[in-house]
């Protein structure tokens, strides 16, 4: 597995050495902007308004806006100041229950590969082990490209994850939300018929079952076009009517399977063929 940072777990007087390798990588289909007439690709300039010219690389310097419109120059030396020291360790400060951490502070995802030394891997299985019996995760920082992150490690099957996380100060206040609702009054009836729902459609989660539409027909309509072929675009649905709360409760559970039976996902449906 191809890592991208090469370091150690550290907690107590054990050190486990680990790499850090990208979990999570997105299949979105992206653009360049071209010239219509030739089909050549714009290039991006960097160009200053007030002299109006463009300028060099040489010329440029960071700046932080202090009120709209208004920045204090940063220079290189002044992050230099304030720069960390490099390490090659994730410190884990503290082993917390995972249903703790709201999913809210997850940020991205690496794995945290095991060293190619088959007595330094004992601790990492020892770990996982622990981790997994115990239902816990760590809360950890370290630094990578220059900055300090805050990480929770946690087991999956049998390898470790490390997620960086929001910061409490990151996460912005839902009280507005909390306010907008804390008035709004919902009848037994309406809330009976929305659990029926949710037990209608409830059943076990796989990623599996679910598949970027968009993504599938976007990429179809490129390699049709591609190959010169016409284009059939497909007639727009008609809006759905305004139903009030009781009647789009009832029509989705007509629509939906029997109360109680339980949801089946491609893997099991695929087995029992």
């Amino acid at each position: 597995m191809r890592t991208i940072w090469n370091g150690s777990l550290s907690f107590g007087l054990v050190t486990i050495p680990v790499g850090l390798a990208v979990a999570q990588q997105r299949q979105d289909v992206s653009f360049r902007t071209l010239h219509r007439e030739c089909g050549t690709p714009i290039k991006q300039k960097r160009y200053c308004p007030l002299h109006e010219r463009d300028v060099e690389a040489d010329e440029l310097v960071k700046g932080w806006e202090v009120v709209k419109g208004t920045f204090v120059p940063v220079e290189e030396s002044d992050l230099e100041a304030v720069e960390l020291a490099r390490s090659r360790a994730v410190r884990l400060l503290r082993f917390v229950p995972l249903d703790d951490v709201d999913p809210l502070y997850f940020d991205r995802a690496y794995y945290l590969a095991p060293t190619a030394d088959p007595v330094a891997r004992r601790p990492y299985a020892l770990l996982v082990r622990a981790l997994c019996e115990a239902g816990m995760a760590a809360v950890g920082t370290f630094v990578l490209w220059g900055k300090e992150h805050l990480c929770l490690v946690r087991a999956l099957d049998d390898a470790l994850v490390l997620e960086t996380l929001f910061y409490a100060e990151d996460i912005r206040s839902r009280a507005e939300i909390g306010e907008a609702v804390a008035g709004v009054e919902v009848t037994d009836a309406e809330l009976d018929m929305a659990r029926q729902l949710v037990q209608s459609l409830a059943g076990a989660f796989d990623p599996a079952d679910y598949r970027n539409e968009h993504r599938a027909q976007l990429r179809a309509l490129l390699e049709a076009k591609a190959a010169g072929q016409e284009i059939a675009w497909p007639e727009p649905e008609p809006e759905a009517p305004v139903l009030d709360l009781m009647e789009a409760l009832r029509q989705s559970l007509a629509v939906a399977k029997p109360a109680g039976e339980p949801a089946r996902s491609r893997r099991s449906s695929r087995t029992s063929r």
